[in-house]
């Protein structure tokens, strides 16, 4: 494979700028996802997950993409370690496959999870902390058959499935994150229909989300009973969310119901053991009072360490219909509805603001004042550390002639949401590291290869790997560990 590392063209002068320093605990990271970029879907033992399935499904993904070759990681993945250490992360999140270590949801399958051995054992002898999730959306489809997760049994076999990673891993693996973005991988999963495996039931969904989170409080406490010292945490996909008109009742209540279906639902069980009372009043008669068991809060609440922030926009919410409806979904041709259970009446409203090639605005202020919230409202009083464990942009990437890629635009949205994080670290929240989503273009679900997210561009036909401006840019910015404040052209 060919890596091409370039001199960095992006039109940016980092040294006539004023720098802002990061804290010199911050680390800088980038993220990948397991299904996303691996591929080998039918080799060393890996059997078929959701996705899988779920790409077959007529009209389901662009293009009826699917995930069976994706990055090719699963080969190459020396060649991407040696790739990250030229760009100078100094810790990798990337996430371990149900499907793959523990296949059809059964015994655990020696060659699957040799491969992630190797891939730790890489990341260290190039300097690089690993950094692992245990479960970024990829359930084997046979537990889906047995129930999925509105099966409550599925989050004790999670629980199995986490110790038998760390049985593997967990000499050489400190930080362990139990879920990725639950909202997904249950309302806009299992009510909306968008993502695998593709049900469109209220109560499926809401019980897929109570089950995730019992699931990684099962998973907590086991990782904490086997080794006291790891550091243990969840990353949440989590957005501010704000009322049109603050002076409209509807607009108001609109906020209330998006926020609490969106970030309270997982931050109060995590953080106060509790479901709050207005999305109680909202959810219990749909399906929330019929799975809530005695004891289940406790478990949810186990104490974690770390909380991962996924950020990559704002809310804006009305009572009223926009008189503009920006989607921001895949356009496929499978129908799907609201991933909200109850958000009957809430319309979202565009601003005016600029937007990425997924339609989604670009608002870095918006992680500032989410950072600060979470600080405030919960992670503080815990003694949880805040990480941002998710945050990029989908552009329309042009290749030049020499194979170049002068991605102008996810530089500055990267140095914006950068500058976000020193905000909020000036505002007093302890801020302690940042992993651009994503490392390298890559299968982008229902979205297929459609979209391209990575500071790395992936040739799909040869795969090869090309740095791209912004990652040129984010290389600089780690090896000054500080932030030009203005830019200035070159």
């Amino acid at each position: 494979m060919t890596i091409e590392l370039r001199k960095d063209t992006s039109a940016v002068n980092f040294a006539a700028a004023a720098n802002r320093p990061f804290p010199t605990d911050f680390l800088f990271g980038a993220a990948t996802a397991a299904y996303q970029i691996e591929g080998a879907a039918h080799e060393g033992g890996r059997k078929d997950s959701i996705w899988d399935a779920f790409s077959r499904v007529p009209g389901a993904v662009i293009n009826a993409d699917n995930g069976d070759v994706a990055c090719d990681h699963y080969h190459r993945y020396a060649d991407d370690v040696a790739l990250m250490k030229r760009i100078g992360l100094q810790t990798y999140r990337f996430s371990t496959s149900w499907a793959r270590i523990r296949p059809d949801g059964g015994p655990v399958n020696p060659e699957g999870i040799d491969f992630y051995s190797r891939l730790v054992d890489e990341l260290l002898g190039a300097g690089i902390k690993p950094w692992l999730t245990l479960y970024h959306w990829d359930l084997p489809q046979a537990l889906e058959e047995r129930g999925g997760w509105a099966n409550r049994d599925t989050a004790e076999l999670f629980r199995d499935y986490a110790l038998s990673v760390h049985d593997a891993l967990g000499d050489r693996v400190d930080v362990w994150t139990t879920l990725n973005e639950p909202w997904c991988s249950s309302f806009l999963s299992y009510t909306g229909g968008a993502h695998a495996p593709g049900r469109q039931s209220v109560p499926d969904g809401i019980a897929a989300g109570h089950h995730l989170m019992l699931a990684h409080g099962l998973a907590v406490q086991a990782l904490r009973e086997r080794d006291p010292k790891l550091e243990l945490g969840i990353t949440l996909n989590l957005a501010p969310v704000h009322a049109v008109n603050p002076q409209d009742p509807a607009d108001v209540d609109a906020a209330r119901r998006i926020d609490g279906q969106f970030n309270r639902f997982f931050l109060d069980p995590i953080f106060r053991g509790e479901y709050s009372a207005d999305l109680v009043e909202d959810l219990g008669p749909l399906g929330l009072d019929a799975v809530m068991k005695p004891g289940d809060l406790e478990i949810i609440s186990t104490p974690i360490d770390t909380l991962g922030v996924n950020y990559y926009h704002g809310e804006y919410v009305s009572g009223h219909a926009p008189a503009e409806v920006r989607v921001g979904a895949a356009p496929t041709d499978r129908t799907t509805r609201s991933p909200f259970p109850a958000a009957e009446n809430v319309h979202w409203h565009p601003q005016d603001l600029p937007i990425t090639a997924m339609d989604w605005e670009v608002e870095p202020d918006g992680l500032r004042d989410l950072l600060v919230r979470v600080h405030r409202e919960y992670a503080d009083a815990a003694g949880v550390r805040l990480f941002v464990t998710e945050n990029g942009a989908a552009y329309d990437d042009v290749v030049e002639a020499d194979g170049a890629v002068h991605d102008a635009g996810r530089a500055e949205f990267l140095r914006g949401h950068l500058g976000a994080i020193l905000d909020a670290v000036d505002e007093g929240v302890p801020v302690h590291g940042y992993f651009y989503w994503s490392l390298m273009d890559n299968y982008e679900w229902a979205w297929g290869y459609d979209k391209r997210f990575g500071l790395v561009r992936v040739d799909y036909g040869t795969q090869e790997r090309t740095i791209k401006d912004s990652g040129l840019s984010y290389s600089a910015i780690i090896a000054s560990r500080s932030l030009p404040a203005a830019p200035q052209a070159s």
